[in-house]
């Protein structure tokens, strides 16, 4: 199966380094790995076919119709689209299509890097194994479909200058069918040293082979 990684956008969330480190990971699965730093690749039938899975990591993009309506259309025809943090839910907001397929969108996260607990929801082959770990980052803060399943949460205290956040569950991963295609959301990976974290590590890396199906 081929691998498309489209990376770019705000450099902050270091889109290189991140989805360097989970190039070897699909490529030891069997993958064919292609890396693509444009939006317009949306836009490349030839580009796209064969792609199974996508992995996007680029964050503030503004797609144009035809990138979103690209992208939107391989998931739904049976490809997986797979990501983390802000480069798959701070992006796109201008495309209701996208934000569809996605599940949610990044509102804030309120302190900034803040210390707090991923509590693991339900029974997923995605979370299989893992119990609630504490991180150390940004805590998402997001607007998401309820239709998602959630494979793990967190909750707001309502500290950091955000009371109206008290008690809030918010999701932290979810997974969701797309037309015939499968999406992979994790909130977590604001850079590599988060995504080194094992159990955020294992949840991406298993979320990767999800979508793929």
């Amino acid at each position: 199966m081929r691998a498309l990684i489209l990376r770019g956008g705000w450099e902050g969330h270091e889109p290189v380094a991140c989805t360097e480190l989970f190039r070897d990971f699909l490529t030891g699965n069997g993958f064919t790995v292609r890396v693509a730093e444009s939006l317009d690749v949306y836009t490349d039938p030839a580009a796209l076919a064969g792609a199974g899975l996508i992995v996007q990591c680029w964050t503030g993009a503004r797609f144009t119709p035809e990138q979103a309506n690209g992208l939107v259309r391989h998931i739904r025809s049976g490809a997986g689209f797979a990501g983390w943090h802000g480069g798959i839910i701070a992006t796109g907001y201008e495309s209701e299509h996208y934000q569809f397929m996605v599940g949610g969108r990044f509102v804030g996260h309120p302190g900034g890097f803040v210390d707090y607990t991923v509590d693991i929801a339900g029974e997923h082959p995605v979370t299989a194994g893992l119990e609630s770990f504490r991180v150390h980052t940004e805590q998402y803060f997001c607007h998401v479909d309820p239709t998602l399943e959630v494979l793990a949460t967190t909750t707001f205290t309502g500290d950091h200058g955000a009371p109206e956040t008290a008690g809030a569950v918010m999701p932290v991963a979810w997974t969701r069918r797309f037309g015939a295609g499968r999406v992979f959301v994790c909130t977590l990976g604001h850079g590599p040293d988060d995504l080194r974290v094992p159990q955020t590590r294992t949840m991406i890396e298993r979320g990767l082979l999800w979508a793929a199906g």
